[in-house]
């Protein structure tokens, strides 16, 4: 099994990166990337998975059609990954939709297999949580637009991970790969990345996943650019580094076969006490990159 799929390798049909479970080799987890030009249109059908369409960069319309009635969303979107949080629209299980673009853009399609099916719905820029975690050089900012406890969800969990450059983030190594209740979740994760540039040079980092025990095997250490993707199945994950002058970006797709929605995680134990030191130090002054914007009144 292949667990970097460098930018170019899952392309499929009119997505520039298609991750299914019947592709990764799993049974929950999808993740697409969709590129349209100004005033392209594309329509999918949701099938047994529940969808959040996140705008990576530009803005959209998402219409959702299914038995229960019709949903459109205007999505503002933002310029850039780098630049804001932005808003985004789920898509329930059985549904037919459709994300039309009047300016153009690159668009995520974070997808887990699913049983309930829950309404059609849009996620406000407003709403999303932005969260500072580690401090010193392991500071990273995280958005968490689909977080368990954040947005309702039967199985997908995703989040937004912003790492500044010369940064180490998913630090301490962690993993989430055996069922033990209300300790640690079972839970298949992809990573997609992209980075900030500078000056016309295109950005890089290094991903780490290292086998954590019998029969969970995943060994990968990658170096990562845009559009690039890392899957998951099982093991230790971390560091996530960032080269120096270049801040890292990456997109976590998570699900699994837990009747509870849950991020429950196991620190490598060999790594666990670096945490005891984030106390004695300042979270990196550069953080957060944004905020998200004030709620309506």
């Amino acid at each position: 099994m292949t667990y970097h799929l460098p930018a170019g390798k899952a392309v499929s049909g009119p997505y520039v990166v298609d991750v299914t479970p019947e592709s990764a080799g799993w049974g929950y987890t999808s993740l697409r990337v969709l590129e349209l030009p100004p005033g392209g249109t594309h329509t999918f059908d949701a099938g047994g998975s529940e969808w959040i369409v996140l705008p990576l960069s530009g803005g959209c319309t998402v219409a959702v059609d299914d038995d229960h009635g019709h949903g459109t969303f205007e999505l503002t979107g933002r310029t850039g990954v780098f630049n804001g949080v932005t808003d985004f629209a789920y898509v329930p299980r059985d549904a037919r939709a459709s994300v039309s673009s009047a300016g153009g853009g690159r668009f995520a399609l974070t997808g887990a297999r699913c049983t309930r099916r829950l309404p059609a719905r849009y996620g406000p820029a407003s709403g999303v949580p932005v969260e500072l975690r580690g401090t010193g050089n392991c500071s990273r900012q995280v958005n968490n637009f689909g977080a368990a406890g954040v947005f309702e969800c039967d199985k997908l969990i995703a989040v937004e991970v912003l790492t500044p450059g010369g940064n180490w983030s998913s630090f301490p190594p962690h993993k989430h790969d055996e069922h033990r209740p209300g300790e640690e979740s079972v839970l298949e994760e992809i990573y997609y990345f992209e980075f900030a540039g500078h000056e016309g040079t295109p950005g890089l980092g290094y991903q780490r996943v290292s086998p954590s025990g019998p029969g969970r095997d995943t060994d990968v250490l990658a170096e990562v650019r845009d559009g690039d993707v890392v899957l998951i199945p099982d093991g230790w994950h971390g560091p996530s580094m960032a080269v120096p002058g270049h801040h890292m970006y990456y997109l976590n797709v998570m699900a699994g076969p837990g009747e509870e929605r849950a991020w429950l995680i196991c620190d490598h134990p060999g790594h666990a006490w670096i945490r005891d030191t984030w106390q004695d130090q300042g979270v990196d002054p550069r953080l957060p990159l944004y905020t998200a914007p004030e709620r309506s009144a």
